[in-house]
């Protein structure tokens, strides 16, 4: 087990960050689910710095102090960084892995990668942890990585597909019932049955990796982190996302098999206020909410 804190880093701390008050000192899957679930439920999956003015630093103390002091979330690159020192503090055999991200619009993977998650391995079975993907497609367990077996969740049944040596990750959703469906403009809400959602190798990586990953999305003008302000945090029964001025709610498994997605159009002087009490976030900086971009983030 590594020392429990770095420099000003503490990992006490970080547990009063997420509300975790259970047992670590035996690294096993119970407790790397524990803690994995109170951290998709305290840390949002946000891009808020890019559309408040403030760079996303590819460093770990950057990122400690922003999720577990400023109480702020982050991408894949801040999430699943901090989410390895964690458990590598706590004496869990922990590798990063790079993923690139299916596109729905474009029926195709990301050229290159673009999202960072972790591999754990635990008594001699390897386990896929991302709490960092956020929206409707953020798992709620680490996941085994085993090839073709359902493995279901409260968001929807999991699996992984291996072939020649490339992982795929998918998602079979549920039905959605949107009480006020005239909002709602998501990519085949009803035909869609089985979403990929990203491939990725066992190949480990480095956080250099990522540097010019990391630099790239929050600068490239058609980057879909440039063009929409998004902010979505997992709840006890489903989860709540910002993406410009939409807000969307969403219960899993409401009734029969369906879930109950409720849709709201914020005006202006209702995001500060939102963010605040949805998403328990209070920025620094102005923050310009955008939505330029077709792309779907469901």
């Amino acid at each position: 087990m590594e020392s429990r804190s770095r420099g000003s880093m503490d990992i006490k701390e970080y547990f009063t960050r997420i509300s975790y008050r259970g047992s670590y000192g035996k690294p096993d899957l119970a407790t790397l689910t524990d803690i994995f679930q109170h951290h998709i439920r305290a840390v949002p999956f946000e891009n808020l710095s890019i559309h408040c003015g403030e760079s996303i630093e590819l460093d770990l103390e950057a990122t400690y102090n922003k999720i577990v002091r400023k109480k702020r979330g982050g991408w894949c690159m801040e999430n699943n960084y901090l989410l390895s020192w964690v458990l590598k503090t706590l004496g869990y055999d922990v590798t990063l892995l790079g993923s690139k991200v299916y596109v729905p619009e474009f029926d195709a993977y990301a050229d290159e990668i673009d999202h960072l998650l972790l591999k754990v391995v635990l008594d001699d079975k390897s386990y896929i942890v991302d709490g960092g993907f956020g929206m409707a497609y953020q798992i709620w367990q680490p996941m085994e990585l085993i090839s073709g077996t359902d493995q279901p969740q409260t968001p929807g049944v999991f699996r992984f597909v291996e072939e020649s040596g490339v992982w795929y990750l998918e998602k079979v959703k549920r039905k959605q019932w949107v009480p006020n469906q005239s909002v709602s403009t998501s990519h085949n809400v009803e035909k869609e049955v089985c979403r990929r959602v990203y491939l990725f190798t066992l190949q480990p990586q480095d956080i250099e990796d990522f540097r010019s990953c990391n630099a790239h999305l929050q600068t490239a003008p058609d980057s879909l982190f440039v063009t929409k302000s998004i902010c979505s945090l997992q709840t006890a029964d489903g989860i709540r996302a910002l993406v410009g001025w939409k807000l969307t709610e969403i219960k899993y498994n409401y009734k029969d098999n369906m879930d109950l997605v409720e849709i709201r159009i914020l005006a202006d002087e209702e995001i500060e206020k939102t963010l605040k009490e949805k998403f328990n976030i209070t920025l620094d900086k102005k923050f310009v909410p955008t939505n330029r971009s077709r792309l779907s983030l469901f």
